[in-house]
């Protein structure tokens, strides 16, 4: 069992999946650090930090190499722009990545999860995503996507995923924590 009181979730507290983490890591009694930035709609917003413009900034790349390394275009360049620049806040600042969302043919995860996944290899993070369509956690290695049942390090690590999360998400979640860390503290 990993020392919950040593792991710090890094999270932007969006709908779905990355609220769902932070309630788990409430309920676990895990630190986090919600980052967000003026204008970020979050509906998870625990411990937050906002970022100023010169940090996004630090953060920023071409969209033309987001949409290169993701196989897709992006029609709201601005919002999607902000968006990556607080996932590599959040990627920077883990040891390890886990998302909920779908894993596509071409090895990417579906929408703006797919950016924290991307960055995360880029990085050399470990990285592991429950796929919703698949019913499992994935971890990469290797170069390809292999079945896991990975656990949270006792090191900073980031969450995110879909906005869309399913009932069986929401309980991939739950037990990734209690997997990396016992049953939740009453």
């Amino acid at each position: 069992m990993n020392d919950r009181n040593q792991a710090i979730l890094y999270s932007g507290g969006h709908k779905g999946a990355e609220a769902e983490f932070g309630r788990s890591a409430e309920r676990w009694g895990v630190r986090q650090v919600t980052l967000s930035y003026d204008g970020h709609d979050m509906e998870y917003s625990k411990d937050v930090r906002v970022l100023s413009d010169e940090d996004l900034l630090k953060g920023d790349v071409s969209m033309e190499i987001v949409s290169k390394r993701m196989g897709r275009t992006y029609t709201s360049i601005e919002q999607i722009r902000r968006v990556c620049q607080l996932i590599f806040h959040m990627v920077s600042h883990s040891y390890s990545v886990f998302a909920v969302g779908w894993i596509q043919g071409d090895d990417t995860v579906q929408g703006g999860t797919g950016w924290g996944v991307e960055l995360a290899k880029f990085f050399g993070r470990p990285v592991s995503v429950f796929d919703q369509a698949r019913h499992g956690w994935f971890t990469w290695r290797d170069g390809h996507w292999a079945p896991d049942s990975p656990t949270i390090p006792e090191r900073p690590f980031a969450a995110t995923g879909t906005r869309k999360l399913s009932d069986e998400g929401r309980a991939a979640i739950a037990d990734l924590f209690e997997r990396s860390f016992g049953a939740a503290p009453r």
